[in-house]
């Protein structure tokens, strides 16, 4: 019995001991920049880095993941270079992740502009889901046509990718990871979602009596999205969903995140704070069917620790 604890241990130590290497960042010649092509359906640039142990795998039959990772500027400027440069940055270290899970990365590069400053487009907010501005719509959309462009850019290179991803998002990524996970769930094999707006989007039409619309929660799904919730497959989707304790990033009460209707409704009904809504969210959860881990992580502001990095990569390399 000793042995086999001191073995389990082992295992989870040597881990998280690879999860928490760094390895040198990436140049702009080790990842790809894809123009946008709207004939192929996204108005917008993305960018796609493969690493070695994926493309040198002998096995080119085997079918490979893409891991999402929804960019977040952190603020809006209707100079698209910013957002770029954001990205760019970040793919620059893609390459721990990559490495590790053995995965694609892909990061679209979506603006978040001033002059619609409502319009929360790096969130997949309600505004970006029904504007008439086609720039801003339907992002998630965009999204799956990047998706479906890279796997066909890949085949040709002899690797087959899952049309299924990985997709992880911290603030507002982490609503638009929630969000885009509850409209294509047959597009997600797992999801890590890191303090989202305070809310993460609640899987029922109703609570209390109260309507629960898009994105509090799944009604006027269809009139959003033009189709009906496949719960069935959501519930098959494996969800990580975690925030720190003193964690009080909160776009509740932001305009460009929520309406006056939804604030209304929120606050009374689950409470003013982050955390206070964080039982309540994962009892719907439980409640609805779906494979989510809710954790909080002890004495943790906005931010993403070391210790929250490896469990979200021990969480996508399970599930991947």
């Amino acid at each position: 019995m000793k042995s086999a604890l001191f073995i389990c241990i082992f295992t989870l130590s040597s881990v998280f001991a690879a999860l928490s290497q760094t390895p040198p960042p990436l140049t702009d010649k080790d990842y790809i920049r894809v123009d946008a092509n709207s004939k192929a359906g996204f108005g917008y640039p993305y960018y796609l880095y493969v690493p070695p142990e994926v493309r040198n795998d002998p096995n080119k039959k085997k079918s490979q993941t893409i891991f999402v990772a929804p960019n977040n500027t952190g603020k809006v400027d209707d100079d698209f270079s910013v957002h770029e440069a954001d990205v760019k940055k970040r793919m620059s270290t893609s390459n721990s992740v990559a490495s590790f899970l053995k995965v694609a990365v892909l990061m679209p590069v979506f603006p978040r502009p001033q002059s619609d400053w409502q319009t929360y487009t790096q969130a997949l907010d309600r505004d970006s889901m029904v504007t008439t501005k086609s720039e801003l719509r339907r992002l998630d959309l965009q999204l799956i046509a990047m998706i479906d462009d890279a796997r066909a850019k890949l085949k040709l290179e002899g690797l087959n990718f899952d049309k299924r991803v990985l997709i992880n998002g911290f603030s507002a990524s982490g609503m638009f990871a929630n969000r885009f996970t509850f409209l294509h769930p047959d597009r997600v094999k797992a999801a890590a979602i890191g303090s989202p707006g305070g809310w993460p989007i609640a899987p029922v039409e109703k609570y209390r009596d109260k309507t629960l619309r898009y994105p509090i929660g799944i009604a006027h799904y269809k009139l959003i999205s033009g189709k009906k919730l496949d719960l069935k497959t959501l519930r098959k989707v494996p969800l990580f969903i975690f925030i720190g304790s003193i964690d009080e990033n909160d776009s509740v009460p932001f305009g460009d995140s929520y309406d006056d209707e939804d604030r209304e409704l929120i606050n009374p009904l689950f409470g003013t704070k982050p955390v206070e809504r964080w039982p309540i969210s994962e009892t719907l959860y439980k409640q609805a069917g779906l494979n989510a881990i809710f954790k909080i992580y002890p004495d943790v502001p906005h931010t993403v620790t070391p210790l929250m990095r490896d469990e979200i990569r021990a969480f996508l390399l399970k599930n991947k």
